[in-house]
């Protein structure tokens, strides 16, 4: 077996970064064997390297190795791509063909793309990678094959998985051993150096002296961040080698070639700004508030009505126990508690009824205002801010009044209509001097 130097220099591999290195081991480690291998790592990495090592240092070397783009292949035909068909399978089969497990039988196939295949596809390749046994397309006929499978994928496979776009017992099968390989910004020191060697392979191809960077320009080429790793970069220095008539290239100049080369710094983290649905949510959050709110003062409004229309704070508590649990809690626990409040209640009302202690007109600044919400909403600060205008005792005195009229002054049709006694009707009409 080859010593790993030895085979970045067959295979002319540039760069001595660690995971890069170790990547190359783990290939020299599993090429005598027959164990399927996965290759991942991002476009552009040089994925299709790994099987040409695998392959090289086996025991298949002599035999076919081929190479197959999975996402080259149109969904119908890559089955008979991969597998041959029969003569007449489908229109246009007009004759048989032997597919590529067939034509490297004791050899190397390498898939690349492999998660582009379609789930058909796979089934059949799952056959394949379990017994060596597959099926023309349009032949019931089973044929063996002993090939060695090594794939590739710059896809999360696991990300496929969960959306129903591959096989997981597929996966198993091809990572037996699975390789990564680095993408280009990890490899911060092999940049310059992969440079430096796209740039002399151009200057000889288009017979012209080799580029130069300076220290500014290798600067920003060590810390871009290269989307399209090795394959950009190469693209990068081919396109300077033929383009720059000046072969010493300043940082002004590689940054045009280099798109948003000044944005790739790292970014300040700042406070993430809401979005409108986050906004929306802490409308209805308002909103219900408000209208939580309003109900609890339209509670507390019927409590005191009974307080003044019976003028007996235990006789309310008798006949309200629902109504007083709803304000003040447990009643177990509260007991105590709220027989106060309504006492208190009960005694700030007589003094309210009193000439010198009525208000008519509260001080507007003893309300805080909520915020209005217009339009199509219900306008709940706009009520509450309208009902609290008048006082309990003039709603009373309107309330009388309007069951009078309605009754045509018979008293006990009104105090009926009202919810009250006559003898607390009469009372109510002395004291209001109606």
């Amino acid at each position: 077996m080859e010593s790993v130097q030895s085979v970045k220099q067959r295979f002319e591999l540039i760069g001595n970064d660690p995971s890069f290195n170790r990547a190359i081991e783990k290939a020299l480690q599993v090429s005598p064997t027959d164990i399927s291998v996965l290759v991942t790592g991002e476009s552009g990495v040089g994925k299709e390297s790994i099987p040409k090592i695998i392959h090289s240092q086996s025991f298949r070397k002599h035999a076919k190795y081929i190479a197959v783009n999975c996402g080259a292949i149109p969904e119908g035909t890559i089955d008979s791509e991969l597998f041959g068909h029969e003569k007449g399978a489908f229109t246009g089969a007009t004759s048989t063909r032997n597919g590529y497990f067939e034509v490297a039988d004791g050899g190397t196939i390498f898939l690349d793309e492999v998660g582009e295949l379609p789930l058909p596809t796979q089934v059949r390749l799952l056959r394949v990678l379990e017994n060596g046994e597959f099926l023309k397309v349009g032949s019931s006929a089973t044929q063996k094959t002993d090939v060695r499978i090594v794939a590739a994928t710059n896809v999360k496979i696991f990300d496929a998985i969960e959306k129903g776009k591959f096989r997981e017992d597929l996966y198993y099968r091809l990572s037996t051993v699975e390789i990564d390989l680095p993408p280009l910004r990890e490899r911060k020191e092999d940049i310059h150096l992969l440079f430096r060697k796209f740039a002399s392979d151009f200057a000889m191809k288009y017979k012209m002296p080799t580029l130069r960077l300076d220290e500014s320009a290798v600067a920003i080429l060590t810390n871009y961040r290269w989307s399209g790793n090795i394959r950009q970069l190469r693209n990068i220095a081919e396109q300077i080698s033929v383009l720059e008539k000046d072969r010493n290239i300043s940082s002004a100049i590689l940054r045009y070639y280099l798109p948003d080369a000044g944005k790739n710094l790292p970014a300040v983290i700042g406070e993430k700004k809401k979005s409108d649905s986050e906004f929306a949510n802490e409308r209805e959050i308002l909103y219900k508030v408000l209208f939580d709110m309003k109900n609890d003062l339209s509670d507390l409004k019927k409590l005191t009505n009974e307080l003044m229309n019976n003028g007996n704070s235990k006789d309310v508590r008798e006949e309200n126990p629902g109504l007083i649990k709803r304000i003040y809690g447990n009643q177990e626990n509260n007991e105590q508690d709220y027989e106060d409040v309504i006492d208190n209640a009960y005694d700030l009302n007589q003094e309210e009824q009193a000439p010198s202690s009525r208000t008519t007109n509260p001080d507007p600044n003893d309300y805080v205002e909520p915020v209005q919400q217009t339009g199509d909403r219900y306008d709940f600060a706009q009520e509450i801010e309208e009902e609290e205008s008048l006082s309990l005792a003039d709603k009373e005195i309107e309330l009388i009044k309007k069951s009078l009229e309605r009754h045509k002054g018979k008293r006990k049709a009104a105090a009926d209509d009202l919810g009250i006694s006559e003898r607390t009707l009469y009372r109510k009409i002395k004291q209001y001097d109606l």
